[in-house]
């Protein structure tokens, strides 16, 4: 099988060095590397007119739109593999992550898609190492579970893979792309969750398999959405984008209760009526402007199901 591996970058040349070093040292290397650099990334079309890449089948895709959904649509529109596999710049596949990628998908014809663990690099010396055994689904009435960067155990079909350590079979994803109602200008929160969403909405397996593994260094987003910072816009749009993805997914009857749920519990992130309170015991001082973000990234959320659907 032909793998495409598909990296959007945007002003971190020293986190895409580090995730190219890694692609040249797979195990089993990649008939194609697609770049997507935006036209005025000055500092990343620096650092790739020096940068050694010979030893990689490197294509760089010239992007005049900002935002990640765009950078993978071209990617994905412009990808040759039988399978495409998604990484961060910020990330560094292990030397056999396309080999067991592609192992995964030689398996079992109805998988449509293949990631794993992103162990998360919390600074130069630590390493996240908590652990889950439930990782990436989707419960009956709309609740998400992520837990990808501490997934352990066998190999398993799961609902959702993460951004930064995923693959498609091309025949799977050719008829869909990465949703462009989604909200943010930069990494739009969640277009990995809506993705993978599709793809098992249109029947297709996911298998999310800890040893299918990348180091992931979370580095500096140029948008709204800061990490691990609270910005009220930034908040409603990953409200709006979660809320959007989960509407498209679940069933008719379904939506009622994920609508009850969302607005009398939610989330840490999805922060409903039990969520503030429990914020606000816990004297954190933007509970209630939380609270007010997620109503209205709910309520958007809706919206957009509605007018696009």
């Amino acid at each position: 099988m032909r793998i495409t591996v598909v990296v959007p970058t945007y002003k971190r040349p020293d986190d895409l060095a580090r995730c190219l070093n890694a692609l040249k040292q797979q195990v089993r290397l990649a008939e194609e590397i697609l770049v997507t650099v935006r036209d005025n990334d000055a500092v990343t079309w620096e650092f790739l007119d020096s940068f050694e890449h010979d030893a990689l089948p490197l294509k760089l895709l010239t992007l005049d739109e900002p935002g990640q959904v765009f950078a993978l649509n071209a990617g994905l529109a412009a990808a040759t593999g039988d399978i495409i596999a998604i990484t961060d710049d910020d990330a560094a596949p292990h030397a056999n992550w396309l080999e067991k990628i592609e192992a995964h998908f030689k398996s079992n014809p109805q998988v449509g898609g293949v990631g794993g663990r992103d162990w998360v690099h919390l600074d130069e010396s630590t390493v996240d190492t908590s652990e889950s055994e439930v990782v990436g689904k989707v419960q009956w009435f709309g609740r998400f579970i992520g837990n990808h960067h501490k997934g352990v155990g066998p190999a398993r079909e799961v609902d959702i893979l993460k951004g930064a350590n995923m693959s498609y079979r091309c025949d799977a994803v050719e008829s869909l792309r990465f949703d462009d109602c989604l909200k943010g200008q930069g990494a739009q929160v969640r277009n990995d969750m809506a993705f993978s969403l599709a793809v098992r909405r249109a029947g297709w397996k996911i298998i999310y398999d800890p040893a299918v593994a990348v180091d992931h260094y979370p580095a500096q987003r140029f948008d709204e959405d800061q990490r691990n910072q609270f910005v009220y816009e930034a908040w409603k749009n990953t409200v709006h984008n979660e809320t959007l993805a989960i509407l498209r997914y679940l069933r008719a009857w379904q939506r009622i209760f994920f609508s009850m749920w969302m607005f009398l519990i939610g989330t840490c992130i999805s922060v409903g009526l039990v969520q503030v309170i429990r914020l606000s015991l816990r004297r954190d001082e933007f509970a209630w402007a939380k609270y007010s973000a997620s109503l209205r990234g709910q309520l958007l959320g809706w919206k957009t199901y509605l007018s696009s659907n």
